[in-house]
Formats: C-alpha cells, structure tokens, sequence
C-alpha cells in the first residue's frame, strides 16, 4: 500500500512539473516580487539585467527590473546599446499618476543640464501627458517602459498606454535610474547586476 502511495505521489510531481514547466521562469525574488528572466521587446527576447527595490523615506514604492539584449555593468552600456531594453515598475505600493510623474520628473531634472533639458521638452510633455493619462496604479500593477529604436512605449499591465518618439530622449530618461544622481543609488547598483 506505501509502495502504491509513493508511486502515486511520484506521479503527481511529474503532472506538476509538467504543468508549470509551461508556465514563465523566474530569475529572482526582490521584495515578495517574482521577477521574470526573459521578456520580449520589440520582437526581440531580453534577458534580466538586474532588479532592486526604489525606496523613498524609507518606504519600498517599486520593485524596478532592467531588461536588455546582452550583459550591461555600466550605464554607459545600457545608454548606449541600440537593442530594445525594457524598465519594468512593479508598484508596491499605490499611487497616483501625478505623484508617479512627478518622480520621473524629478530624476530627469537631477540628471539633465538646462540644455538637455530644454532640448527634450517636447518628449517630457509627452511623458507626462502619458502617466497622468495613466490615473492612479495600485500595488501589484506593473509598468513597463520600453525603449524601441527612435521611441519609448510606456505599458500598465500589458496594455500600451502611449507612446513617445524619439531615440536620445530613450538615454536621458534611462538617466532617472542609471544617471549621475539616479533616483537611488542602490536601485542603480541592482539594476546594473552589482
């Protein structure tokens, strides 16, 4: 009867790991957040750069994950590449669309001189006229900006919201998290597999 019983229980590992073999792989868990090890972009599979937490006060607000075509370890890598590349937002907490535009913002005025920032006025309008189109995400919500060659598409939970032309403003907003003076510093060293 026990051998019957470890045959059965044997069987029913095999049905379950055929049935989530199916399912996504995961590279890591970053704060109770699965995070995938490939995604695709622009028809094109991207591997898991890195993933860390964004905390601000104290307070873990997202869990950001880098996606790109090869290996990156310096920013200058991820700028740089003109292969698709994806930041994905899982929020941790809610948030409304201004608070979150805000904070982009802020990153783009941290790492961009007045030159750079006016030069790129128009694609930050677009931005923001995006995220507050956007309204309020709730923990669990996933957003994902993808920088495609020559423009940025930003996604909530797998549904395109919008859309921004323009390759060099793909770098400067890549700068909010691997600049200079990134959101957080920690979340940068992450991001970059450190």
């Amino acid at each position: 009867m026990s051998a019957l019983r470890g045959i059965i229980a044997v069987l029913w590992l095999a049905v379950g790991w055929s049935v989530c073999g199916s399912g996504p792989a995961y590279a890591a868990e970053v704060a109770g957040v699965q995070i995938a090890d490939r995604v695709e972009v622009g028809g094109q599979t991207l591997a898991l750069n890195g993933a860390g937490v964004r905390t601000r006060f104290f307070f873990k607000v997202y869990v950001g994950a880098l996606y790109a075509a090869t290996k990156a370890t310096t920013a200058a890598a991820v700028y740089d590449s003109p292969a698709p590349r994806r930041m994905l937002l899982h929020m941790l907490r809610g948030m409304d669309a201004d608070t979150l535009y805000a904070a982009l913002d802020e990153g783009l005025r941290n790492n961009l001189n007045a030159a750079e920032l006016a030069a790129h006025r128009l694609p930050i309008e677009q931005l923001g006229a995006i995220m507050k189109s956007i309204g309020t995400v709730r923990a669990g919500d996933g957003i994902a900006i993808d920088f495609l060659p020559g423009s940025i598409e930003i996604g909530v939970n797998g549904k395109v919201r919008g859309r921004v032309e323009g390759a060099a403003f793909g770098q400067a907003l890549l700068k909010v998290w691997l600049g200079d003076r990134p959101a957080d510093a920690a979340l940068k060293k992450a991001l970059l597999g450190d």
